[in-house]
């Protein structure tokens, strides 16, 4: 009997091995056998499933992208997904810090966000500027004037448009580091954003709105790779110029994640295959987008170097603010500022050249990168009110065009001067005016901007306009605030408490030169 049993001892280790080769198979574990990962994917991902079964092939892990529009903005579900494979992860890793911290990541392939122009406008933008280089400031010059209009994603829903909007911000601000909260106190962007006539909630629905709609807008704002990829296509009446913005771009690195370290194995043998020299070149061949390796020859159309890349901010405040300015990119919003200016007598010669000068270079006068984020803008509506002992006149205007911003250098260069300075008076009919803009248009962002060169010695006193100011509609009260421009012998101090009471600042303009006049009026652009 002994001898008939010792076949059964190899047949049972066999058996054991085979049971044991199913069960590893069956439970989805990281060893020689095929692994299915779940991925949570965003929608610029969707051009890489063709890719896919090629990397099954050759590393035995079969990916199953599930393509979400909000997979960028919204905390990856780590119960339902392995990896998460995105265009960008930044705004996860301040929004979402306990789900991305510490998560092992892999960029595959890079592309910054760029614009493209209709060739006409590009000509016509090129032509204005020395050597020709394009910045993001020209283009919200443009967008301001009505030359640009743009199609860009939803910020809030999308990265590229993030990307945008911090690439523009970033520029606006001018430090060239991360933005701080102090950069985006006051909103720089109104002028761009009037240029934006077309959105979508992601780049690939952009991309296709803006083919159905090429009449209403002549710029793209979104990745490199699109435009490329858009202009190789026969889906565009007219190509479009891509222009990298010589104060710098935010570069997409379309990371890996792995979500689920139990699969710590799989995810390197996947990351492994795609910085493959072959593979990335094959990637670049399919998204024209610039390969991580540096040893890949690369697309001629991708070897102009991307410049200066900007960086993401690292504070959530700063990117709510930016969102909560900038708002819905699909609602049209119109802002309001209310200029009380003093036209009395002190006011004559120098003062009032140099008014006339910082309300030139609000016009567009100001050639600077910030004269460009602060300049009126197509859509802003301007009241101007002269006072001296009372109010001398009052003009309001809607820019359309540069007829109107001559009617706004008309009022302010017209004379008739006061011989007093009713300074609270003209605030009180500030606030009435701006009340009756707030009631017509409840949605409207209105401001005032009150510039004096002398002391209060004629009208209401302070204390009756701050109860006159304290019996106003709480929208009016606590929405609308003054910035106060302290100029020449005005009274720092009152000025001062006057934009305490109305949550608003002031500005210091005391040397009365005609450039620290317009600084100041720029330094309170797009405050509220």
């Amino acid at each position: 009997m002994r001898r008939g049993a010792a076949p059964l001892v190899p047949c049972l280790a066999l058996c054991l091995a085979l049971m044991a080769a199913v069960l590893t198979a069956c439970s989805g574990g990281d060893g020689d056998e095929p692994v299915r990962l779940r991925v949570l994917a965003g929608p610029d991902l969707a051009v890489l499933t063709p890719l896919l079964g090629e990397l099954k092939d050759a590393t035995g892990v079969d990916l199953r992208l599930d393509l979400q529009p909000d997979a960028e903005t919204k905390a990856p579900d780590r119960d339902r997904y392995d990896l998460a494979w995105l265009s960008s992860d930044r705004y996860l890793r301040l929004t979402a810090k306990s789900a991305v911290q510490g998560l092992q990541r892999t960029a595959t392939m890079t592309s910054p966000v760029v614009i493209g122009l209709k060739p006409d406008v590009a000509r016509e933008l090129r032509a204005q500027v020395p050597g020709g280089r394009l910045t993001w400031a020209d283009i919200a010059d443009a967008a301001a004037t009505g030359t640009v209009r743009f199609g860009m994603a939803d910020p809030r829903q999308s990265a590229s448009g993030l990307a945008a909007l911090v690439g523009v911000a970033t520029a606006a601000a001018g430090t060239g580091g991360a933005l701080r909260p102090g950069d985006v106190s006051c909103d720089r962007l109104r002028g761009f954003r009037s240029g934006q006539t077309l959105t979508a909630g992601t780049s690939p629905a952009l991309v296709d709105t803006y083919v159905d709609h090429q009449d209403k807008a002549n710029a793209l704002i979104t990745y490199e790779s699109d435009l490329l990829a858009l202009n190789a296509a026969d889906r565009l009446d007219d190509r479009l110029e891509v222009v990298r913005p010589q104060d710098g771009m935010v570069l997409a690195d379309f990371p890996l994640l792995l979500l689920d370290a139990s699969h710590r194995a799989a995810y390197a043998k996947v990351t492994e295959w795609l910085q493959r020299d072959s593979v990335q070149q094959e990637i670049m061949r399919r998204t024209l987008r610039r390969p991580v390796s540096a040893t890949v020859t690369r697309d001629p159309q991708l070897r102009e170097p991307v410049g200066n890349a900007l960086y993401f901010p690292d504070q959530l405040t700063v990117i709510e603010t930016l969102l909560a300015d900038y708002g819905d990119p699909g609602r049209r919003t119109a802002s309001q500022v209310v200029f009380l200016l003093d036209f009395s007598g002190s006011m004559r010669g120098d003062r009032m050249a140099a008014l006339r000068d910082a309300f030139a270079d609000l016009s567009g006068a100001d050639s600077t990168a910030s004269g460009k984020f602060t300049r009126f803008y197509r859509g802003e509506r301007l009241t101007v009110v002269r006072f001296g002992g009372r109010v001398l006149e009052e003009r309001t205007v809607t820019v359309t065009g540069p007829k109107d911003l001559r009617t706004l250098a008309d009022t302010v260069a017209r004379g008739g001067y006061g011989d007093s300075t009713a300074v609270w008076s003209a605030l009180d009919h500030g606030y009435r005016t701006a009340a009756r803009e707030l009631t017509d248009d409840p949605d409207r962002a209105v401001s005032l901007v009150l510039m004096t060169d002398g002391e209060n010695n004629a009208g209401i006193p302070y204390t009756e306009f701050v109860r006159r100011h304290t019996a106003l509609p709480a929208p009016v009260r606590t929405g609308i605030h003054t910035y106060p421009v302290h100029f020449g012998d005005a009274d720092a101090a009152e000025l001062r408490r006057a934009a305490e009471q109305t949550g608003g600042r002031m500005v210091d303009a005391a040397d009365s030169s005609r450039s620290s006049l317009s600084e100041a009026f720029k330094e309170i652009r797009g405050c509220h």
